[in-house]
């Protein structure tokens, strides 16, 4: 693998981690993504398409379990692409329509995530989150 490929690399997983740190903070994220970037989480089959719409979604919809803790379980990626598979823990205290639709039952809940960001010119064009509660 060349060094230009590596540096690509780095730069797509730095994009990808800056995406998902301000998620989680709660701040800002379209100046990470492409105009015409995509978010979507499955199986609810919500998210938004276009960097003000992905904001306004993650802004209006993503909240986050107070308790919630994520473990890295794999990464792998390309010049293009970000794969995670995490591991997310946390008490179902509250309604998360985009993450885990239903009522809030009090109980602890761990799901798989899998994460694909898309990566093009330093912007984020896709995200897309599969989640399965883990058995």
């Amino acid at each position: 693998m060349t060094k230009a490929v590596q540096d690509l690399m780095i730069a797509v997983e730095r994009v990808h981690d800056a995406l998902h740190t301000a998620i989680r903070a709660g701040g800002p994220v379209a100046h990470l993504l492409d105009e015409d970037a995509t978010f979507d989480v499955l199986p609810g089959g919500v998210g938004a398409t276009g960097a003000a719409e992905v904001e306004r979604f993650v802004a209006e919809h993503v909240v986050l379990p107070g308790d919630l803790t994520v473990r890295r379980t794999s990464r792998t990626g390309d010049r293009f692409r970000v794969v995670d598979e995490e591991t997310f823990a946390f008490t179902h205290e509250r309604e998360l329509g985009w993450l885990l639709p239903g009522e809030p039952t009090g109980k602890p809940v761990e799901l798989v995530v899998v994460t694909l960001t898309a990566i093009k010119r330093g912007r984020v064009t896709r995200a897309r989150m599969v989640c399965a509660e883990r058995p």
